[in-house]
C-alpha cells in the first residue's frame, strides 16, 4: 500500500506519480499467475485516490494555477516598468544641459551630474536633500548636483515664491548663498505648501548675510518668475511630472538615467555606476 504524503508535494511529483499509473496501465508481464494484474489495479487505484485527495483536499492545482497567474501577473509589471523606464530615459534627454546659470554643489567638471527638479514644499524633497549632498560629498569628484525648480501647483503660492527668493538670494551672493539658504529652507519647512511662511523669507535672507531691503526688493518684483518657471518647462519637457525629479546625466554623452522620488543613497549609487559602466564601453 501506498503511504500517505503528508508533505505538500511539487508539482512535478504529481506529474511522476501520473506517469507511474500511465506505465502501470499499459504495461504488460507475463507471470504464472494472474495476481500481478490485480496488484497492478489496487496501485493504479491508490495512486488515482491520492491524486484526487492532493486535489480536493489540499488544492494543488489551484495553488499551481495561482502561481502560475502570479508569475505571468509580475513577470507583466516588470515589463511595464520597463517600458516605462525606457520611455522616461528617452524624454530625459531633452533636459537642459548644464550650464553657468545653473546652481552646482560639486566639482562643475564632474563626469557625471545629478539633475535634481524640486519644490521646496515637497516632503519627499525634503527628505532627498541630504541624500543627493552625501551622494556629491561620496563620490570623489565625479557627480555633481544641479538643483532646478518645479514647483508644484497644488504646493503654491509658497512653493513658488521660495524658488524665486532662492533665486534672489543667488543673484545677490552667488552660488554659495543659494545653497546656504536652501539648506536652511528644507531644514525649517513642515511642508505640504505651507511648511515655511513667506513672511518669513526676506528675515532668512537677513540671516544668512544678505540686505534685506534689496532682497525684498527683488522677490517682490517678480524679477525671478520667469527663471523659475523656465526650470518648469523644462522639467515637464524632460519627463518630470513628480519631485523629486531626478534624472543623472552623463556629461561627456549626454546619456540620461531617470531616478524618481526620494530614493535611498544606495539605490540612486547604483544608477550612477550603470550610468557610468555603460559609458565607458561604448
Amino acid at each position: 500500500m501506498l503511504q500517505t504524503i503528508t508533505k505538500k508535494p511539487s508539482v512535478t511529483f504529481l506529474l511522476k506519480l501520473a506517469l507511474i499509473a500511465l506505465i502501470s496501465t499499459g504495461s504488460t508481464f507475463i507471470r504464472a499467475d494472474d495476481s500481478v494484474s490485480e496488484d497492478r489495479s489496487v496501485i493504479q487505484e491508490e495512486v488515482r485516490t491520492e491524486l484526487r485527495r492532493l486535489i480536493n483536499e489540499e488544492g494543488l492545482l489551484d495553488k499551481a494555477i495561482e502561481r502560475g497567474i502570479s508569475a505571468y501577473i509580475q513577470k507583466q509589471q516588470a515589463l511595464a516598468r520597463a517600458s516605462k523606464q525606457r520611455e522616461g530615459n528617452a524624454k530625459a534627454k531633452n533636459v537642459r544641459p548644464v550650464g553657468d546659470n545653473d546652481h552646482i554643489y560639486g566639482s562643475p567638471s564632474a563626469a557625471i551630474s545629478l539633475i535634481e527638479y524640486s519644490d521646496f514644499e515637497c516632503p519627499y524633497c525634503k527628505r532627498f536633500h541630504p541624500t543627493a549632498k552625501k551622494l556629491v560629498d561620496n563620490s570623489n569628484g565625479q557627480v555633481n548636483w544641479i538643483y532646478r525648480h518645479f514647483p508644484l501647483g497644488f504646493h503654491n503660492p509658497g512653493a513658488q515664491k521660495q524658488a524665486e527668493a532662492s533665486e534672489c538670494a543667488a543673484k545677490m551672493g552667488g552660488n554659495d548663498a543659494f545653497w546656504r539658504y536652501t539648506d536652511y529652507i528644507y531644514k525649517r519647512t513642515r511642508s505640504n505648501g505651507k511648511g515655511f511662511p513667506i513672511k518669513n523669507l526676506v528675515p532668512l535672507a537677513e540671516e544668512i548675510g544678505l540686505d534685506a531691503t534689496l532682497f525684498s526688493s527683488c522677490l517682490e518684483s517678480g524679477e525671478m518668475t520667469a527663471r523659475v518657471k523656465a526650470d518648469y518647462k523644462n522639467g515637464a519637457a524632460s519627463g518630470i511630472t513628480g519631485t523629486p525629479g531626478n534624472i543623472l546625466v552623463h556629461n561627456a554623452s549626454g546619456d540620461a538615467l531617470v531616478m524618481a522620488g526620494a530614493i535611498p543613497l544606495s539605490r540612486i549609487q547604483v544608477g550612477v555606476n550603470a550610468l557610468r559602466k555603460r559609458n565607458e564601453t561604448q
